[in-house]
């Protein structure tokens, strides 16, 4: 069983900044994503005849249903019928409010189905053989459970973690021990497609194994976000590693900074992990740059040596290179903004 759960993103949406980059012509590529709305489904179920309402709404959607019930909500398989009801009538009534405002901020899904779309068309151009999902499914869930997850072909969209950064219950203490805000400050629909896209790019090439040295998987993170910027060419630049655009900005014209704090510290060949999860995992800041800093700028720093590496080497698929050892590329590069 395939079920991927994004890894999330650090940032906001504030005001474009464009990846420039030119595009492929995919518009002779035939893509058309079956949407469904599971949770409208679920939550049109009569509580008066709960057991008989999740009985249809598991035939309805036989895979979703059975993993909507053990994975999201987790309810236990040892648990008797009538524990089983009254706990899914717990959800239903604790969760109908949140499903109130994902119907009125997702009235019309159309524009993020066009953007999947789209994404799924470049992700045909890029990677031909991969099999590519055919279908969406969108849920509420547990605030501080599963988001966007990749199943079986099916892109399944969690609402619940779509409505906007300000939503009132992001910061209640139970959800923020889950998501941090730093976390759930980008819990925006225009994440949808971005966090989708990830999810593929990690299904084709899980990430490399914790051993490696800083600068490795530095670089081995570059590729996946280069990758990702290629499937997700309509969002901006911030949007792809997870900064505000302040943050984004600010990133590029300290990057020569940024660079000698790995240089002076002779971080690039640790295999500590302590440094290396300073660097290249989620957090609020880079505790060396000051408060207004983001996390991640490892990852930052490896997307642009690999944006150096294939400018001076247009002619590399992304597939061939997603395979390039991180070393060579870094090398070939010479990279010293």
């Amino acid at each position: 069983m395939r079920f991927l759960l994004v890894t999330l993103f650090l940032g906001t949406v504030l005001i474009g900044c464009k990846n420039e980059n030119k595009q492929p012509d995919v518009s002779n590529i035939k893509v058309a994503l079956n949407v469904r709305r599971f949770e409208k489904d679920l939550f049109a179920i009569d509580t008066n005849q709960t057991a008989l309402g999740m009985a249809a709404l598991i035939a309805k959607y036989p895979d979703f249903g059975r993993k909507f019930n053990s994975i999201i909500l987790n309810v236990d398989p040892r648990w008797n019928n009538d524990t089983a009801v009254n706990y899914f009538k717990g959800f239903l009534s604790t969760y109908r409010a949140v499903n109130d405002s994902v119907q009125k901020v997702f009235s019309n899904f159309e524009p993020y189905q066009k953007q999947l779309e789209l994404s799924v068309k470049y992700l045909h151009y890029y990677f031909p053989n991969y099999p590519a999902p055919k279908r969406i499914i969108t849920y509420v869930g547990p605030l501080d459970g599963y988001g966007d997850i990749l199943d079986e072909g099916t892109l399944i969209v969690g609402l619940h973690l779509h409505l906007g950064e300000n939503f009132s219950l992001y910061k209640e203490d139970w959800v923020r021990q889950a998501y941090p805000d730093y976390i759930s400050s980008h819990f925006t629909p225009d994440y949808i497609a971005v966090n989708a896209m990830k999810n593929i790019v990690l299904d084709m090439y899980p990430e490399a194994a914790e051993d490696k040295s800083l600068m490795v998987q530095m670089v081995e993170k570059g590729k996946r976000l280069y990758l990702l910027q290629k499937l997700v060419p309509y969002a901006d630049d911030h949007q792809i590693i997870g900064y505000t655009q302040k943050q984004y900005k600010a990133c590029l014209e300290r990057e020569a900074l940024i660079w000698d704090l790995f240089i002076q510290n002779n971080f690039l060949q640790s295999i500590d992990n302590n440094v290396i999860k300073n660097y290249i995992g989620e957090g609020p800041k880079t505790q060396e740059l000051g408060e207004a800093s983001p996390g991640n700028i490892g990852s930052f720093c490896g997307w642009q040596i690999v944006k150096k590496y294939m400018q001076q080497s247009p002619s590399i698929s992304l597939d061939s290179l997603l395979n390039i050892d991180a070393e060579i590329i870094f090398e070939k590069t010479k990279y010293k903004p």
